[in-house]
């Protein structure tokens, strides 16, 4: 983790520092003299900080999203915090690490890759390995599909949150595969990694996740069946109906027209896709708002705040049955009077 982080810099007041930030934003503005200044915000995953920057030399080195390396005093203006800039310059992409600045998994992501390449490694049909293993082994797919979120807000908007999401999703369904008969596994699995595969172009990732104007225009599952249909071009012999079963996977696993999806799930496959899909992404925000609750000083054994994505607050179960109250009501002890 690079040092200092923003949260530390309430410590540092009338210091200089030297570090490395995200510039989320750069404007130029004027004192009252008529002498031009910057404005930046510098940031990272811990918070952000306003900057000033008097000496204009060197800020048309760098964009708003970049990186810099930043040398300054930390001062309080207008009861604020914030930074006067001494020296700024871009910084080498060696030199930073991105999960400093955006949120990253905290599994290991080559430990995470080698599991995916296990499991299609194992595959029984040839076809459906063959187009895994034609994204898996693109040199543009590939380090894409280790880094990319899963999404810009919602559930494992992180570095690595695609790769970890696919996998989460994978054993579920290979559970799945094995408790249903006549499901087939390789089938539902291909739709597992390949389901979201467009959001690789989809969305764009630095010091923040946004979508691009491709993303916009024509969305994830759009992008993911050219994606598909290009791979499946070049494998010879790819079975037309096995194709067919690919792009239903990816076109209806959103379960519902009014979420997007252009055609409803109407294979085995495709249904558990959707409801599985759905599930972990679901638990997800619950396990994100139990930590959100916690951070907020908030007792696990109470109601989280509204959630919005699903429309109501959420109990932390385990917490909540370690607590007195908890334990009350199951009996251990007697409930309080009043």
């Amino acid at each position: 983790m690079k040092e200092p982080m923003v949260a530390d810099l309430a410590g540092r007041e009338n210091q200089v520092v030297v570090g490395f930030f995200a510039a989320g934003w750069k404007q130029v503005r004027s004192k009252k003299d008529g002498a031009r200044y910057f404005a930046l915000g510098l940031c990272d995953r811990t918070g952000q900080i306003e900057a000033r920057m008097w000496e204009t030399a060197g800020a048309g080195e760098f964009e708003a999203g970049d990186v810099v390396k930043v040398r300054g005093q930390v001062c309080r203006y207008n009861e604020k915090l914030q930074i006067n800039i001494e020296k700024i310059r871009r910084a080498e992409a060696g030199e930073f690490v991105l999960g400093d600045f955006v949120p990253q998994t905290e599994r290991d992501i080559d430990q995470m890759w080698s599991e995916l390449e296990g499991v299609v490694a194992g595959f029984n049909d040839p076809h459906l390995k063959a187009l895994l293993q034609a994204f898996l082994c693109d040199p543009e797919i590939a380090p894409a599909l280790r880094q990319a979120p899963a999404a810009k807000g919602l559930h494992h908007a992180w570095i690595g949150g695609l790769l970890e999401h696919v996998l989460s999703l994978m054993g579920l369904c290979d559970l799945a595969a094995r408790h249903y008969p006549g499901v087939n596994r390789d089938l539902l699995l291909t739709g597992v990694v390949l389901h979201d595969i467009g959001k690789l172009r989809e969305l764009c990732w630095g010091t923040s996740f946004e979508y691009t104007l491709e993303g916009q225009l024509l969305g994830h599952i759009t992008i993911g069946i050219g994606m598909i249909e290009e791979k499946i071009a070049r494998i010879p012999d790819f079975p037309a109906g096995l194709r067919l079963m690919v792009e239903h996977l990816v076109l209806s696993h959103h379960g519902k027209y009014e979420f997007g999806s252009p055609k409803l799930p109407m294979t085995p496959e495709a249904i558990l896709l959707h409801y599985l899909d759905d599930v972990d992404a679901k638990m997800q925000t619950v396990r994100a708002e139990f930590a959100r609750s916690e951070t907020n000083g908030r007792s696990g054994a109470e109601l989280t705040e509204w959630v919005r994505s699903l429309e109501r607050p959420l109990l932390n179960t385990q917490a909540f049955l370690k607590s007195e109250e908890g334990e009350a009501l199951r009996g251990d002890r007697p409930c309080p009077t009043f």
